[in-house]
C-alpha cells in the first residue's frame, strides 16, 4: 500500500493547543493579554501601516484601537494568540497564532504573524517559529504543520521555505481580505520531517553560529542542506 495511504491503527485526535508560555533563549512566547502587551505592541506597529498590508486586520489608529484588537484576539476561541517577547526586553514586538486547529486529523495552521520591525530578520522570530514548531509536534504530537499566506506575499513564502515548511500550490480565488481577492500559497511540514528541520534550526540558533557582532556565520539553507 503507497505510503500515503497507509493505515493508522495507533492514531488518536490530539489535543488542542492551549496558552502556553514557551521559552527559549532569544525569545519567550507568552499568551497574548492586552493589559501586559497592547502598549508595546502600539509603539511598534506606530507609523509602520504597512505592517498590515497582509493581515486580515489593521490598521490601527491609536492606541486605544490596538488595545481592543488585542482583547478580541485574547478571547478568541478558534485561535491561540501569543505573544512574542524577545529577551532582555520584557516588552511585546509582534505575535503569532495556532489557527485553523483540526485535532482529529492532526493538523494545524501557524498565521496571522505580526513582527513589528525590530523583530524583523531576528534570530528572535525565527527562534520563535521553531518553538512553536516543536510545541505541535513533541508535546501535543500533531501530525501537519501548515503556513498559508497570500500568493503575492513574497517575504511570508520566502519565509515558509526558510523555515523547513514545502510548497504544495496555490488555491485560487480563496478568500477575500479587505475587499480583494487572494490567492493562497499553501506550505507544510510534517512529523516526520520534522526532526532534520529542527536539527537545522537549532543548528542555526546555537551561539556558535553567530560572531561578536551577532552576525550568521552559517546559514539556515545551509544548515538544512546538511540534514538532507
Amino acid at each position: 500500500m503507497p505510503e500515503n495511504r497507509a493505515r493508522l491503527p495507533e492514531w488518536k485526535p490530539v489535543p488542542l493547543p492551549q496558552p502556553v508560555t514557551l521559552r527559549g533563549r532569544y525569545v519567550t512566547l507568552e499568551p497574548l493579554d492586552a493589559t501586559r502587551h497592547a502598549e508595546a505592541l502600539w509603539e511598534g506597529v506606530r507609523g509602520h501601516d504597512e505592517l498590515w498590508a497582509w493581515l486580515w486586520d489593521g490598521p490601527y489608529g491609536s492606541e486605544a484601537e490596538m488595545q481592543e484588537a488585542v482583547a478580541k484576539k485574547q478571547a478568541e476561541t478558534e485561535a491561540v494568540f501569543l505573544a512574542i517577547v524577545p529577551a532582555g526586553t520584557g516588552k511585546a514586538a509582534g505575535w503569532a497564532s495556532y489557527m485553523r486547529m483540526e485535532p482529529a486529523h492532526g493538523v494545524f495552521e501557524v498565521g496571522n504573524i505580526l513582527l513589528t520591525p525590530a523583530l524583523q530578520r531576528t534570530t528572535a522570530a525565527t527562534e520563535a517559529m521553531y518553538l512553536m514548531a516543536r510545541h505541535i509536534f513533541e508535546d501535543l504530537g500533531y501530525r501537519r504543520y501548515e503556513w498559508k499566506c497570500n500568493a503575492e506575499n513574497a517575504p511570508s513564502r520566502r519565509a515558509a521555505e526558510r523555515l523547513g515548511f514545502t510548497f504544495e500550490g496555490i488555491f485560487r480565488q480563496h478568500m477575500v481580505v479587505k475587499g480583494r481577492n487572494r490567492d493562497t500559497a499553501w506550505f507544510a511540514m510534517l512529523d516526520k520531517e520534522w526532526p532534520a528541520r529542527k536539527r537545522a534550526l537549532e543548528a542555526w540558533l546555537a551561539p556558535e553560529n553567530f560572531d561578536a557582532e551577532g552576525r550568521q556565520r552559517r546559514s539556515l539553507a545551509a544548515m538544512a542542506a546538511l540534514e538532507r
